[in-house]
């Protein structure tokens, strides 16, 4: 009895199996000799390596689309990868976006850049994060750090590529503010002075007694030449006045404008000086 024909789709695989046998057996064994005179200290080396990537490369051109070509779940995998993805891009553009149109950088030129690395918790959260932008991109010691909804905080060490940053609401930095109808005062971690904060709050301390309310804004003051700070930059808004009458100057606490525990999308201000000397003014008379 005559034995049925394969289909010629049917006799090509193990055609096509066997062919990929020889090419990998191939690569092994070129591979292990480059290894072996490798470890013997044998001269050119280096170029044999080179010739051997420019040689086999096309071999793993040749293998590569049979791996999981015609897998459902390798498809769908990467399907969900690329979707991802996009998902992200798009994300991160919004961010930009929202950083774009806020007060702290509209009119101001900034770096952009993404956190990273996030480094120790403190009581109230993480104090320092890394970002992926440096001296090479014009970051430098002392920048106040913003994202779209305020102050971030301000860097404190940079390498060419990446730039440490000390959050708002680290246990040992201190910002200068104006509060509510322009009382003046000192924010700082809520987790020091002479009344606790909640998990996460900041307590502001008056330079002398004020009137200061729920809800009110809390800005930066200011720093000399905008180092590290310019001026109304949000810190946060007053979520309670500590009333005791016995107080010399009552405290607050403030709810901070930036959650720092989902930073993504930041800009480094990069200050400019002044250019026109201020006009001197002269009392009428």
């Amino acid at each position: 009895m005559p034995r049925p024909r394969r289909s010629p789709r049917t006799a090509a695989r193990p055609l096509r199996s066997d062919r990929s046998r020889r090419l990998l057996t191939t690569l092994l064994l070129a591979t292990i000799v480059v290894l072996v005179a490798d470890l013997a200290g044998a001269p050119g080396t280096g170029a044999v390596r080179t010739a051997a990537g420019v040689v086999l490369r096309p071999v793993e051109g040749l293998l590569r689309p049979e791996v999981g070509r015609d897998d459902p779940g390798v498809r769908g995998t990467r399907a969900a990868t690329a979707a991802d993805t996009v998902a992200a891009q798009a994300t991160e553009a919004a961010a930009f976006q929202r950083l774009l149109r806020a007060p702290e950088t509209r009119g101001r030129a900034f770096v952009p850049a993404r956190v990273v690395a996030v480094g120790r918790a403190g009581s109230a959260g993480p104090e320092r994060v890394t970002i992926d932008a440096g001296s090479r991109d014009g970051v430098r010691i002392d920048r106040a750090v913003v994202n779209a909804d305020g102050l971030v905080g301000r860097v404190v060490a940079v390498s060419p590529w990446t730039a440490d940053v000390q959050l708002v609401g680290a246990a040992d930095l201190t910002i200068s503010v104006r509060a509510g109808a322009g009382v003046l005062g000192s924010v700082g971690s809520g987790a020091t002075g002479p009344r606790r904060q909640a998990p996460g709050e900041l307590t502001l301390t008056p330079v002398q007694r004020g009137t200061l309310s729920h809800g009110d804004v809390v800005t930066t003051l200011g720093s000399l030449d905008g180092t590290p700070y310019l001026p109304g930059l949000r810190v946060g808004t007053v979520t309670e006045v500590d009333g005791d009458p016995a107080a010399l100057v009552p405290t607050a606490g403030v709810r901070p404008a930036v959650d720092v525990t989902t930073l993504d999308v930041v800009g480094v201000l990069v200050p400019e000086g002044r250019t026109v000397p201020r006009a001197p003014s002269t009392g009428g008379g």
